[in-house]
């Protein structure tokens, strides 16, 4: 079957040629220990660990091979947003990593798709470079992070983005960063094991909870992780709405999950009942293959968890690819001659 992974992570193997420039520490920076790995530095302190298909094209296209991938879709590591950044440096370094994605799919048009990203602090620069990624770069999409500096989606001074996002047939994917508590529970991994998945979860409340599906109703607006905690807590957010529409319902006259059919999310969810579940409450043509490449909390077998599920070929198709093909507005047959 045809398998296309809308999450993927890069970054430039010479990402220091910029990054050294920058007076902030806070900017990432990569210290190659040797051909094979790296460690991802900032504020001057070793951030994580990283494998050589982190950055090497051909790396990461042997491993395309080996796990049947047919394209993954490029987007940056969400620490490299830095959107608390100057706002001139911070779109220096989007246009940098933009740059590098987008040679990397014109060297591998076959396995590769870009996904850009943008300086959301600063709403001029962010859809100048939008549309630069959309209309130079030929990228179908961004990726932006679940909240900017703090402020949720709903803001808005980001309104604007994504009225421009739908004029322009942009799609977006929304990956959490920074995540809500994360200073307060930072042994056992819990901000990556339990901050993300209600991150990414705020991340809908606010597009939904701030009209931001009304106004703008065909944005293609993705979220990673399976949407994080926001499927499996639906019934109390819709309650919440219902009994305190004071609180809730000030920006949306909706129930919130009439907007389950506005939202894609990926697969990640790591386990067959989650799985099952993700697809009785969203619905096979909302759900879209996403391993987290090539990070240890990814799925290490793209694909694998739909591939052993016992679903009709043509249910694992659309999860493979097809739902991936539909948000990212692309035909199957521009790649498979089909």
């Amino acid at each position: 079957m045809f398998k296309i992974d809308i999450h993927t992570h890069i970054l430039p193997g010479n990402l220091n040629k910029l990054t050294e420039t920058f007076s902030d520490p806070r900017f990432l920076q990569l210290d190659k220990l040797d051909e094979q790995n790296a460690i991802l530095k900032k504020d001057q302190q070793s951030f994580r660990k990283v494998g050589c298909n982190c950055w090497h094209a051909p790396e990461r296209i042997k491993d395309c091979n080996k796990t049947d991938v047919d394209m993954q879709v490029l987007s940056t590591i969400p620490v490299l947003f830095s959107y608390w950044a100057d706002d001139a440096e911070c779109l220096k370094l989007s246009q940098f990593l933009n740059d590098h994605i987008s040679h990397i799919v014109q060297e591998n048009p076959e396995y590769f798709l870009g996904l850009g990203t943008i300086p959301m602090q600063n709403t001029d620069l962010a859809i100048e470079e939008m549309d630069r990624c959309v209309n130079e770069l030929k990228f179908p999409g961004i990726e932006i992070g679940s909240n900017v500096n703090g402020k949720n989606l709903s803001e808005e001074a980001f309104h604007s983005i994504f009225k421009h996002a739908e004029k322009i047939g942009c799609s977006i994917f929304v990956h959490p960063w920074e995540m809500m508590g994360q200073f307060d529970m930072k042994k056992y991994w819990l901000p990556w094991l339990v901050g993300m998945p209600a991150e990414t979860s705020r991340a809908i409340c606010s597009i939904i909870f701030g009209g931001i599906l009304d106004k703008y109703p065909a944005l293609k607006i993705a979220f990673a992780h399976g949407g994080g905690a926001f499927p499996f807590t639906i019934g109390r957010i819709e309650h919440g709405f219902n009994v305190r529409p004071d609180l809730c319902a000030i920006d949306n006259e909706r129930l919130p999950s009439s907007y389950l059919e506005n939202i894609y999310v990926d697969s990640l969810v790591h386990d067959e009942k989650a799985m099952s579940f993700l697809i009785d409450t969203l619905g096979e043509n909302q759900i879209a293959l996403g391993s987290d490449y090539p990070f240890p909390l990814g799925e290490h077998h793209p694909g694998k968890l739909i591939e052993g599920m016992d679903l009709p070929d043509s249910t694992k198709q659309r999860l493979l690819a097809g739902t991936a093909l539909e948000w990212l507005g692309l035909d199957e047959s521009e790649f498979t001659g089909n």
